[in-house]
């Protein structure tokens, strides 16, 4: 892992995602270790984002070393004209990491083609997004005591939603079921549902969110407006499901509700002091995840 992208959960196998598991925890337990003293990092958010950035630069300060970079794209020279390939060429010179973030499908990986340091993707448009992913394997394996043979429910937008995408590729790995609830316009994309096809992976799709009862996780997204070109669209569906305290009411103990924020209304407010609720424990999480990915790609871990 040292030395090597993060920019698909593709890229780590199910030895290497356990391990950086074991690592958050590691760093959960004793989160202050300024392992990276002499090191800087940069962060590249070329896309609007509060947890994902400030969870980055959280844990970049945790192990010591200091982050440079840019939280808005008019900030930087790409308001000028600059190409991607020429900002992280430059980058390059001056940091031992880079985490990016970009709403272009594919941009994380050709910055690691174009770069001479490690790139960390912290999502690129509606494709991929790994170290969210991680920090929800996290917290599924915290509150669930295991990865394997879960009910899994995604519910939401589930066409674009770059954490559904990633998170179901990387729970394949441990014979997971899963339960798609979108309306049709935000369906679970036909390449996602060949991939499971071919692991032998169960799954149901459907358009109400019923059978809660079923679920080990319950996982929500947001309705992202960004996505949508046509804004009607998006008005037909933005309030497609919300979730509700009493809802719960006959879904399992150990259920827990997990979301990777931020939420508009998909989730009431109501379900926040359930014990079944963890989707802002899930974000304190990804402090831990994301320290335990940058030292183990530096190789201090």
């Amino acid at each position: 892992m040292k030395n090597k992208s993060l920019v698909s959960i593709s890229d780590y196998s199910r030895d290497e995602i356990l391990h950086i598991l074991e690592l958050a925890a590691h760093f959960e337990a004793n989160p202050n270790q300024p392992v990276m003293r002499d090191k800087v990092v940069a962060s590249l958010f070329f896309e609007p984002s509060t947890r994902t950035r400030l969870s980055f630069e959280t844990a970049i300060n945790r192990l010591g070393a200091r982050v440079i970079g840019f939280s808005d794209s008019a900030s930087s020279s790409t308001s000028k004209g600059e190409t991607v390939k020429d900002t992280i060429k430059m980058v390059s010179n001056y940091a031992d990491l880079i985490v990016m973030r970009h709403p272009l499908e594919g941009s994380a990986r050709y910055a690691s083609e174009q770069a001479d340091v490690p790139v960390i993707n912290a999502g690129d448009g509606a494709n991929q997004h790994p170290t969210q992913t991680l920090l929800d394997l996290y917290s599924i394996q915290k509150t669930q005591g295991t990865l394997e043979n879960l009910t899994v429910f995604m519910v939401g937008d589930l066409k674009y939603g770059r954490t559904v995408h990633s998170l179901l590729m990387a729970l394949s790995h441990f014979n997971p079921r899963f339960h798609f609830v979108a309306p049709a316009e935000l369906a679970i994309p036909k390449e996602y549902k060949i991939f499971l096809e071919k692991k032998n992976i169960a799954f149901v799709e459907q358009t109400e969110m019923n059978n809660l009862d079923k679920a080990d996780i319950l996982y929500m997204t947001r309705v992202q407006k960004e996505r949508f070109s046509d804004p009607m669209e998006y008005e037909r569906v933005k309030n497609a499901y919300v979730l509700k305290n009493a809802m719960l009411a006959n879904t399992k103990e150990n259920l827990r509700v997990l979301h990777p924020l931020p939420r508009v209304n998909e989730i009431h407010t109501d379900v926040d002091a359930s014990p079944k609720a963890y989707y802002f424990k899930q974000a304190e999480n990804g402090v831990y995840t994301r320290m335990a990915i940058i030292a183990a790609i530096m190789g201090l871990k």
